[in-house]
């Protein structure tokens, strides 16, 4: 495979954008299970938010009549896929695709969110 040229535009930094119909609700969820802390909030009530663990960041976005696709719509990888899955199913959190190893060496499931946002999880095998 050959790598392409950098471009001067080159991005520094993306993140996925997530749609939700509650933005206190949600940052409460990613809160919880991610360890995910606003760092930007805009609007008032809230129709914007940014929330960061390191280097992991997803934007929470306002929309009220969001419907969710039925793919997934961010990838995470997390140290313990298991630990993770335990305490969402404990909770009562909608899995999509229970835990399991695959063949290309992660550890994962998927999960959706309050807003039906369906997100992977993956450890890396070692």
């Amino acid at each position: 495979m050959s790598h392409p040229t950098p471009s001067p535009a080159a991005p520094g930094r993306i993140a996925a954008t997530i749609p939700v119909t509650d933005v206190d609700r949600s940052l409460e969820f990613y809160r919880r299970f991610l360890g995910l802390e606003a760092t930007f909030v805009n609007g008032q009530p809230v129709g914007f938010a940014i929330v960061r663990n390191g280097p992991a960041e997803l934007h929470l976005t306002l929309v009220k009549q969001h419907r969710p696709a039925a793919h997934n719509v961010a990838h995470v990888l997390v140290d313990d896929a298991t630990g993770l899955y335990e305490a969402m199913d404990a909770a009562g959190v909608r899995i999509v695709k229970g835990l399991r190893d695959a063949d290309y060496g992660l550890r994962g499931f998927v999960f959706c969110d309050p807003d039906g946002n369906r997100i992977d999880v993956g450890q890396a095998l070692s």
